[in-house]
């Protein structure tokens, strides 16, 4: 499907995006304004990436749009705004995504990612809303970090409520995977970027780990694709080429730079940071990868969660977040996640000792 064809299918339309001013967020947003939409709603809960996000629509000529400061985690404010504006489309990029800060964070990643997602996506349907995409990570697949656990409980419910929903007047329901993007804010391109000008040693986790990568234009597009998908309940893939060996990005950008390794600056391995893996995976063993209408991407295709089980799991997720009980959100989680393996950092928050 071309670009120019998927501008086409948020023309006239009143669209919603969360974390609207992010990285992803305000790329997607510059795009959407570009594709003549009926109006667009931006919700984010950073007063600074708002107020720039503003600036630049602003200086576009764009008018047609709200700004709104909040975030998807405060019930009334979504029920105010889907109430409100009636949005058709939601482009779901709102997320807490740094993987050691969130292994600190358990409570606030799971809240945000998997319970603010199942609330959203309910609001969604409940108001006839036309499709929800969610913009998910390859870190969802065998997480080992809570980052991705979260996400794959988000996943899940979006999987659950997307087949719920199938039919005419339905809300579609599906989700993206997508790997780093490139230079994003906190990715290791600026990271090493910053060390390399300042002579610094350049860190690496690992000596054979490796990521996928996406450039923002790229990434866009992708999200955009998935989201003019007919499907209710999938999950997409990007058709991308081989991960990138963290090691190889790091000489290149040295060398880029001018400067010859080990001699004008070194490489240093640091070991992997708390919830991080040493290669990333975009599909389960038991997702089947299916061709799309779109050559992008594939469609994967797993075993679905029971819905009991889900409703049930979802409920002793959002119990142990208000109790703050870490034991029983980790033990609902790994119930629900079989492949979710807690890290060292979470365990040792249970046990002191084991820190």
């Amino acid at each position: 499907m071309k670009a120019t064809l998927l501008g086409t299918a948020n023309t006239g339309k009143t669209i919603l995006v969360t974390g609207a001013g992010g990285c992803i967020g305000s790329a997607l947003v510059q795009t959407l304004a570009s594709s003549d939409p009926r109006f667009l709603i931006l919700l984010d809960h950073s007063e600074q990436h708002l107020h720039e996000l503003n600036l630049q629509l602003a200086a576009l000529g764009k008018s047609s749009y709200a700004a709104i400061l909040g975030d998807i985690l405060d019930a009334p404010l979504v029920t105010e705004i889907f109430e409100r504006y009636r949005p058709q489309t939601i482009y779901h990029a709102a997320a807490f995504k740094h993987v050691p800060l969130m292994e600190s964070n358990p409570f606030a990643v799971v809240r945000n990612n998997a319970l603010g997602t199942w609330e959203l996506a309910r609001t969604a349907a409940r108001f006839g809303a036309e499709r929800l995409l969610m913009i998910s990570t390859d870190k969802a697949v065998n997480p080992r970090s809570i980052m991705g656990a979260s996400k794959r409980v988000a996943e899940l419910a979006l999987l659950h409520l997307g087949d719920a929903n199938i039919g005419l007047a339905a809300t579609r329901m599906n989700a993206v995977r997508l790997g780093n993007v490139l230079g994003s804010p906190g990715s290791v391109g600026p990271l090493f970027r910053q060390q390399i000008q300042r002579g610094r040693p350049v860190t690496v986790t690992h000596a054979e780990a490796s990521r996928y990568f996406l450039m923002l234009s790229e990434t866009v597009e992708l999200i955009m694709a998935a989201a003019a998908m007919d499907d209710s309940g999938s999950i997409f893939i990007p058709k991308i080429c081989e991960p990138v060996k963290i090691m190889d990005f790091a000489q290149r950008l040295i060398h880029e730079a001018g400067l010859e390794t080990p001699r004008d600056i070194q490489i240093v391995l640091t070991g992997l940071r708390p919830g991080d893996k040493v290669e990333e995976e975009f599909a389960y063993a038991d997702e089947a990868l299916q061709p799309s209408s779109d050559e992008r991407l594939y469609r994967a295709v797993g075993p679905r969660c029971d819905a009991t089980f889900l409703d049930a799991s979802l409920q002793r997720i959002s119990e142990s977040i208000r109790e703050r009980n870490l034991a029983a959100l980790l033990a609902a989680l790994c119930q629900l996640i079989p492949e979710y393996q807690p890290s060292q950092t979470l365990l040792s928050l249970l046990n002191p000792s084991l820190a």
